[in-house]
């Protein structure tokens, strides 16, 4: 994006000396350059974490295995819960760089790159070249960017999107009496993508920062002059394609995503996860500690952003504030709430929080030995959570029994799963077939809740072929005859007593495997020889 965002407004400083600018932009980008290094070799370290990195990231690699780019499945069943930007970018990083978790996270790591970035060119221009780079520092060592920019979901890539929108936008309306129409387009291809990221918020989140700002500090009357036309026209050649290719192939897809997942997920209360109203204030506090407190200290005594022109920018504290309560106001008001949902208001809070050091800390001698300690702070709690992580959730992951069934299993075997859904075993093994689901599934349709089976057979009734794999636990008695034939159950719920004819090949921290063809009582040993014939899955590591 040339230019961004200066070359739209002038220069707001004067240089006293290029040299000396230029070496402090260098250290600047030298340091936004270390905290995302650091990024991606914590996202290296550790698992992916069930449910959300298993189901998303098996989304991903499906896409690229299948080839079929417009239908996000999982398990083979169309997944239409968000819009497919995250799958998309998967299935290109996971063809680049092989199956593998960090591929995975690339994703969301590029974006929170990007989110990086452009608060420290937005605050350059606003501000100076050192609260510029302290704000970025701020925010890359704080566990929105550490933790959350590596975490497989949706969440950072529409916080990155709403965020360089709100950018763009509100440079755009600085820019004079009217609009700067190029700053504007942007803003508009970065709603587009937001909305490819996950849905409506991807532009509603901006237009309500924007509105409420506009009105606040009396520039509406800018609106009108939005290059409106080409905006919208970028806006509509971005999203209208899937959509309409989605809706075309599968009929009522649109009621479902926007009125079913957006509209009934904001406004009902039968959703996963309800919170109380205050989540948002303690997430904040997690997400961006310790910087949140020198933040809260423009609450009192707002710092002043002096242009060289000698008039006071009001305009840009505001704009973070609002950015901040209105988007927190927002998710706060349903009852099921994410704390990844807040991520779109840190870029703001660190401009804030940046400024907040400038006006309590900066002319402290012991100033520059704290920030240090507290970058350390920050980087040591992102790399123990990072490194600690792996053993809490043990038990809810199959990476240990995926391995086993990779190096046992074949490319045409089935896998049935009963009394629960693993996640991240597909993606692990690489399975090259959907698992056979198995539950009562007529019972479920009448009183599941939001979870893992209303997922499946929500799908399902998008794809009457992929709804074969939703089956009645029945099948197992055929299927343990049948070889080739592979179960895999949580290990707290003893299953397959009464089922004979399977044989447990290995139990690993969460959950068992079993393979077909065994009489009752005799196990199949976990080295057991596999027919020389048959190949390994691609997940084998031998």
């Amino acid at each position: 994006m040339p230019g961004w965002p200066g070359a739209a407004i002038g220069k707001l400083r004067a240089v006293d000396n290029p040299l000396d600018e230029r070496r402090e932009r260098q250290k600047s980008w030298l340091a936004l350059s270390l905290l995302w290094a650091l990024l991606l070799v914590l996202a290296a370290l550790r698992p992916l974490a069930v449910p959300d990195e298993g189901r998303y990231g098996e989304v991903g690699r499906w896409m690229l295995q299948s080839g079929d780019w417009l239908t996000p499945r999982l398990n083979g069943i169309p997944f239409f819960h968000k819009p497919p930007l995250l799958y998309w970018l998967q299935a290109m990083s996971l063809a680049t760089f092989g199956v593998n978790a960090w591929a995975l996270r690339l994703v969301p790591a590029l974006h929170a790159g990007l989110m990086l970035a452009a608060l420290y060119l937005s605050a350059r221009t606003v501000a100076t070249e050192q609260i510029a780079r302290r704000a970025a520092v701020m925010l890359g060592t704080s566990l929105t960017l550490l933790i959350g920019g590596q975490y497989i979901n949706h969440d950072m890539l529409v916080a990155t999107w709403i965020g360089v929108a709100i950018w763009c936008f509100g440079f755009s309306f600085m820019a004079g009496d009217r609009p700067h129409a190029g700053l504007a387009r942007w803003g508009f291809v970065a709603c587009a993508l937001g909305m490819l990221s996950k849905g409506l918020i991807g532009f509603a989140l901006p237009g309500l920062v924007l509105f409420v700002w506009l009105l606040w500090t009396r520039q509406f009357k800018k609106v009108p002059y939005l290059p409106w036309l080409s905006g919208v026209a970028l806006f509509a050649a971005i999203v209208v394609p899937w959509f309409a290719l989605a809706e075309h192939k599968y009929p009522e897809f649109l009621d479902y995503m926007f009125v079913r997942h957006q509209f009934q997920r904001y406004t009902d209360s039968t959703f996963n996860n309800p919170q109380p109203w205050w989540l948002y204030l303690l997430a904040i506090g997690l997400l961006f500690f310790p910087w949140v407190l020198f933040a809260l200290a423009q609450i009192r005594k707002p710092a002043r952003l002096v242009l060289s022109h000698g008039a006071v920018a009001r305009e840009w504290t505001s704009l973070c504030w609002i950015w901040v309560i209105a988007i927190t106001v927002f998710f706060s008001i349903p009852s099921s709430k994410l704390v990844g949902y807040i991520l779109p208001v840190i870029p703001a809070l660190a401009l804030l929080a940046a400024l907040g050091w400038e006006r309590v800390m900066s002319h402290r001698a012991y100033a520059g030995k704290l920030f240090a300690g507290l970058c350390v702070l920050g980087i040591g709690i992102a790399t123990a959570i990072v490194l600690s992580v792996g053993g809490v959730t043990e038990r809810s992951r199959t990476q240990d029994i995926a391995q086993v069934l990779a190096c046992q299993a074949g490319p045409a075997d089935t896998v049935y799963v009963l009394g629960g859904y693993p996640y991240d075993l597909p993606f692990y093994a690489q399975l090259a077939k959907p698992m056979v689901a198995l539950n009562d599934w007529n019972y479920q349709r009448a009183n599941a809740r939001d979870g893992w089976e209303r997922e499946l057979f929500e799908g399902a009734d998008f794809d009457a072929q992929a709804a074969k794999v939703l089956q009645p636990a029945s099948v197992l008695r055929q299927a343990s005859g049948v070889a080739g034939s592979w179960l895999v159950t949580p290990n707290a719920k003893n299953l397959v007593a009464d089922l004979p004819g399977w044989g447990l090949v290995t139990t690993g921290a969460g959950w068992s495997l079993y393979k077909s063809g065994a009489g009752p009582g005799v196990n199949s040993a976990p080295e057991s020889p596999k027919p020389a014939q048959q190949k390994s899955l691609p997940g084998c590591k031998h």
